[in-house]
């Protein structure tokens, strides 16, 4: 049997997460960029041995890329299911990653199946899919990227029982990057040292802060025999700025922090 993709719990997540499941009520799920959203989705699914379908959400996803559409090949017109009515076929676990770059007609494709009518009309078809007791309908997204443009409309959110994440706590993230990059205790305290400073910055204008996912890359170039100092400048500063002067100011907060050792 092959072992559950690796998360480490922060806060009952995984217990709220198998209640939602069990008691057949979809999910949102809120926090920052790279503090391990889908992982965690990736673990429940193998946890509570489902399939899982997953959908990157971007501005031009259509209704019909989720539910499906006709198909013309070999001289006739088949239909295709899309991703959100297969994993109703299938009884998965369906999540639909960073949901309000979605268009808005997309999202209300969503809504009975997000309530307690548990279906998916296809018009198209006619056909009209019951969800099984085992789907479950997982959405996320980045409260930080929230505009009047791109939110949640409150007869979307309310469907869901909602979980806020953010990144994990110091000991905590040290566990996942040890365990996903192979690095010294030593090595990923620098790392984990590194991103609670950077995110503690207020002076500079970043549109998103040192992620777990980032200190995961940097780990892995370390792991590979790169130097600290290379690692965090190619997986973390050049990842976080485009802006010279910037990722200069976050350079220099590497070489404070870890000095001759970077």
């Amino acid at each position: 049997m092959s072992a559950l993709p690796f998360y480490a719990e922060q806060a009952g997540e995984c217990s709220l997460f198998e209640h939602a499941w069990r008691k057949q009520l979809p999910l949102l799920i809120k926090g920052p960029t790279g503090c391990g959203k889908t992982r965690f989705v990736e673990h429940m699914a193998a946890r509570l041995k489902r399939p899982l379908v997953t959908v990157s959400c971007h501005d031009d996803l259509s209704a019909a890329d989720l539910v499906g559409r006709f198909l013309i090949g070999n001289g006739s017109t088949q239909w295709s299911d899309g991703p959100l009515a297969r994993a109703v076929r299938l009884g998965a676990i369906c999540y639909l990653d960073e949901v309000v770059e979605a268009r808005k007609d997309t999202t209300v494709v969503l809504h009975p199946l997000a309530d307690d009518r548990r279906i998916l009309p296809i018009e198209r078809t006619g056909e009209e899919l019951a969800a099984p007791p085992e789907f479950m309908l997982v959405i996320s997204y980045n409260p930080g990227y929230q505009n009047l443009l791109k939110g949640l409309k409150p007869s979307t959110r309310q469907r869901f029982v909602s979980l806020s994440m953010n990144y994990p706590s110091p000991q905590v993230e040290l566990d996942i990057v040890r365990n996903e990059t192979g690095i010294s205790e030593v090595q990923a305290s620098r790392l984990v040292q590194l991103a609670k400073a950077l995110r503690s910055l207020t002076e500079h204008d970043l549109e998103e802060t040192a992620s777990t996912r980032l200190l995961v890359s940097a780990g892995r170039l370390i792991a590979s025999g790169l130097p600290l100092q290379t690692a965090c400048q190619a997986a973390i500063i050049d990842a976080l700025t485009d802006d010279v002067a910037t990722a200069q100011a976050l350079a220099e907060v590497v070489h404070a922090l870890f000095g001759e050792a970077a």
